[in-house]
């Protein structure tokens, strides 16, 4: 199996922190193996009570997360996960593959979906796009400080406030809103968006980018005059509130 050349880590230079949770062993136990192999630090949990004891001790960084878990559902680890620590990643990896279940899986938090059968190096690429949209890695040549009207984003920091107040966000919002932010006043297609953003053809469903950018409207613009826009028929574009 091929491995990126230079993995991807802390900038202090510490290795990222997988956390598998799947009730299959023989599954986990091969995960956590290939994970390691990118030289990551991987633990293993077969249920709900053991991701979430886990998680809480161990802080993952990205967590792969089985949908169906033999104490419970693993959207509730989701939750509690997001509760705890909201910048982690997760991957979903279940064998269900309905476009409603998909939909549950992101609308409760989750910033990717790969179904069983899969491909290692697939759920690898998915990974390594998560870690970099969640910071792992940075560009030297990009801006460390973003700003649009009185919304700012400060890449290295991974925060992001309007108005001087603090606005939490998921490593997928902060890089949809990143992407926006750095095209102000232009118009971008869902398709555009999707490319950039999750960096590969989520089988051409439009409606990931519809439920992610309101989400953002929720975090941005509630209670405010908007900068998030939709233009009918041809995306979505940022701008400075009038003032």
């Amino acid at each position: 199996m091929n491995t990126t050349a230079h993995p991807l880590a802390h900038p202090d230079g510490t290795p990222v922190r997988v956390l598998v949770v799947d009730d299959e062993p023989d599954l986990a136990e091969v995960l956590a193996g290939v994970l390691a192999y990118e030289g990551w630090e991987v633990r293993t949990a077969g249920d709900v009570a053991a991701a979430v004891a886990e998680a809480r001790a161990f802080r993952p960084d990205a967590v792969v997360l089985d949908v169906m878990l033999p104490d419970g559902d693993g959207l509730a680890v989701l939750r509690q996960l997001r509760a705890g620590q909201p910048e982690v990643c997760v991957l979903f990896l279940t064998a269900r593959d309905a476009v409603e279940d998909r939909i549950a899986g992101l609308t409760a938090g989750g910033d990717d979906y790969v179904t069983k059968p899969f491909s290692l190096e697939e759920l690898l690429a998915r990974l390594r796009g998560l870690l970099r949209r969640a910071g792992m890695t940075r560009a030297r040549d990009e801006a460390a400080v973003l700003a649009v009207g009185d919304l700012l984003m400060d890449e290295d920091a991974r925060e992001v406030t309007r108005g001087g107040q603090v606005v939490e966000l998921s490593p997928t919002e902060f890089e949809l809103l990143r992407y926006l932010m750095r095209n102000p006043r232009r118009v971008l297609s869902k398709a555009q968006i999707l490319d950039r953003v999750w960096s590969y053809d989520f089988g051409g469903q439009a409606h990931v980018v519809e439920l992610y950018i309101s989400y953002l409207r929720r975090k941005i613009d509630a209670g405010r005059e908007p900068m998030i826009h939709t233009v009918r028929g041809a995306g979505y574009l940022l701008k400075a509130a009038q003032r």
